[in-house]
């Protein structure tokens, strides 16, 4: 009998009443272009720090784009033995940075922790790009005699960074790596989400780390005319939602957010930051490159998200946006925003943090994460930098949180990303209150 009940109710109420666990946040990491460690990140945001500058890893004398978001004054020998930095990629050397400050953050004591049941999901979107340019080059130039770094392989594939983080402090949970272009952290953050709700692990390091700016990173991105080219003034080069914008500004680095089953969390007394409340996917159908005109799939992946997180668009407060500087881009999403929250999006405040860091790429989504998370922690909404002439094809109505900071009680916040091939994957995080 009770079977034939069950059979009778949808398979999404039995998920929820029967098996799903809520997810918190009890750590967090970030190494950018504006900072270091969280604390120096979330200050710059605050303060409209752009963290654009000439390149310095090579030559770009030749390159149209001159230009890029570093990151500064970093040293993989305090996350990583000396003599293992040469075995990884600058990708997974910021994955360790990264991961390591956001599982002290956290708290844990790694002793008592069961490690079977902590999981590494780490996201990047193109992975070894520095050791596959130089490997391949080396071989050019030879003799034609493959003499490859023995390490090359391993370097190079996208899946290593987790597996580091994992080996590093012994976590035996599930280990992996998506790829979803732009969109790869947040697809993160939504597997992991998606395994501790169904109690296949208790805890999980996530996020991303992006280390594209190579030749063969900016000279790809030029050869698409993605980048901005505004060389005389890189710190003004990114600039969403602005009329004169020409493309976006690359950027690197890493973001990790420390995902926990609730009771496993409060069992510890940890710190909770904020609850992960929903996560939505989709595809847009359309362009390898360009987003949906009427941004088709961007809405749609904002109504999945506030779907499963059993949210109305109305109890949405700031969203952190795609937001890449592009002339396409920024008014689809926008279009998209509108299409989901109706008049409520005037009411939104909605920001760019990419004017600061530049795109991260497969690792924006997991800095913008720590970026809304701050938000909801400090009640302060991060700016949309350098906006210096209105677009007329922008409604004058978005508040879309120019040139300054603006205070707020914010209880969700909505993060978006999307990516080349049309992949769009969106995050929600809620203020925890028990």
């Amino acid at each position: 009998m009770l079977g034939g009940r069950l059979k009778s109710l949808p398979l999404c109420f039995l998920i929820r009443t029967m098996i799903l666990k809520r997810v918190v946040v009890t750590g967090l990491g970030a190494l950018t272009p504006i900072g270091n460690t969280v604390p120096e990140y979330w200050n710059s945001l605050l303060n409209a720090v752009s963290g654009a500058g000439p390149i310095t890893r090579f030559d770009v004398s030749k390159f149209r784009t001159k230009f890029a978001c570093e990151v500064k004054n970093f040293d993989p020998s305090q996350f990583i033995e000396k003599k293992e930095v040469k075995r990884l990629d600058r990708f997974a050397q910021y994955a360790m940075a990264a991961s390591e400050e956001a599982i002290k953050d956290a708290g844990f004591d790694l002793d008592k922790l069961n490690k079977d049941r902590v999981g590494v999901i780490w996201a990047s979107g193109i992975g070894g790009l520095d050791v596959f340019h130089e490997e391949i080059i080396s071989y050019a130039k030879s003799d034609g005699t493959p003499r490859f770094n023995p390490f090359y392989v391993a370097k190079m594939i996208i899946d290593i960074a987790p597996g580091h983080i994992s080996m590093k402090y012994g976590f035996r949970g599930p280990n992996f790596s998506p790829v979803a272009a732009c969109a790869s952290s947040n697809v993160a953050f939504i597997e992991a989400f998606n395994l501790i709700r169904l109690n296949k692990a208790s805890v999980f390091i996530t996020g991303g780390s992006e280390a594209p700016i190579s030749p063969g990173g900016v000279g790809g991105f030029n050869a698409m005319r993605a980048l901005s080219e505004r060389n005389d003034s890189p710190e003004t080069a990114s600039r969403p939602f602005d009329k004169d914008r020409d493309g976006f500004v690359m950027g690197e680095g890493a973001g990790c957010v420390v995902l926990e089953e609730l009771e496993h969390a409060l069992a510890r007394g940890a710190k909770i930051y904020a609850e992960l409340v929903g996560g939505g996917l989709s595809a847009d159908a359309h362009h390898l490159t360009a987003p949906h005109p009427e941004g088709l799939g961007a809405a749609l992946v904002m109504n999945n998200a506030l779907e499963d997180a059993e949210l109305q668009p109305t109890d949405v407060d700031y969203i952190n946006v795609h937001g890449t500087s592009t002339p396409l881009g920024d008014i689809a999403e926008l279009t998209a925003i509108k299409r989901v929250f109706n008049d409520h999006a005037y009411s939104l405040n909605i920001s760019s943090t990419k004017s600061m860091t530049g795109h991260l790429l497969g690792a924006a989504g997991a800095v913008e994460a720590v970026a809304s998370i701050m938000a909801i922690k400090d009640g302060i909404v991060p700016p949309t930098i350098n906006h210096f002439t209105d677009d007329e094809a922008i409604d004058p109505k978005f508040n879309l949180t120019f040139n300054h900071p603006q205070k707020r009680n914010i209880n969700v916040v909505m993060s978006n990303g999307f990516g080349f091939g049309g992949h769009n994957a969106t995050v929600i995080f809620k203020k925890y209150g028990g």
